[in-house]
């Protein structure tokens, strides 16, 4: 993807969850501050950036502070948009590319906009043997959901990873085992931020043993 190497006000949207590059996000959008903030991305076909809370809720309370968020998030672009009745909207979004947050500004409607600069792609590094496990039980995960939408006889069932699929490439496997595991969001983030997709994907490896998934 090619974005500018610099963003001006960009919609932030703080979540205690982490959107990896590839990853896709549906969400239910209630909050007036949100509701505006994804009609124009959506109008516009602007992106939006998903930052992981550290501090605070998903859901503004009144009297709560400000929340605190990660300083390095996803863009995310709206790729399917229904708003089913007034004041709710569902969206599904797909992360695309990793962002630093150089300084953010809360302002009077509760929305967070920030100036971030725009993280360069994981390099292409094809799996090395000693982690080819982990490649193959994905493969293998896939797999059993394709067939298990198949049998089922409904297409329209959206599994949580979609083609082009790249069971060769280290950052790819990484960060869909990532979106997969039960861990928790704080290590989800280390995992994101890291600049190595080997390195990402050893530390998943050691992840997958640790919960038996892959001996």
């Amino acid at each position: 993807m090619t974005t500018p190497s610099l963003l001006h006000d960009l919609p932030l949207f703080p979540l205690g969850t982490v959107l990896f590059p590839g990853g896709l996000l549906p969400l239910r959008i209630f909050e007036v501050r949100y509701l505006d903030m994804i009609g124009k991305c959506h109008k516009t076909g602007a992106p939006f950036g998903v930052v992981g809370l550290t501090l605070g809720s998903e859901v503004r309370r009144a009297g709560a502070e400000a929340e605190s968020f990660s300083a390095i998030g996803t863009l995310a672009v709206i790729r399917e948009f229904d708003v089913p009745q007034a004041g709710l909207m569902q969206i599904e979004c797909a992360g695309t590319q990793r962002f630093r947050i150089h300084s953010s500004e809360l302002q009077r409607h509760g929305l967070w906009t920030a100036s971030v600069e725009a993280l360069p792609d994981d390099q292409a590094l094809e799996v090395p043997q000693d982690l080819q496990q982990s490649a193959d039980s994905l493969r293998r995960l896939v797999t059993a959901l394709e067939e298990r939408r198949r049998m089922e006889g409904n297409d329209r069932v959206r599994l949580p990873i979609e083609p082009p699929y790249r069971f060769d490439d280290c950052g790819w496997v990484a960060n869909r085992w990532c979106e997969l595991l039960p861990v928790q969001p704080e290590i989800k983030q280390r995992l994101m931020e890291l600049d190595s997709p080997l390195m990402r994907l050893e530390l998943v490896g050691d992840l997958l043993a640790r919960t038996g998934i892959v001996e």
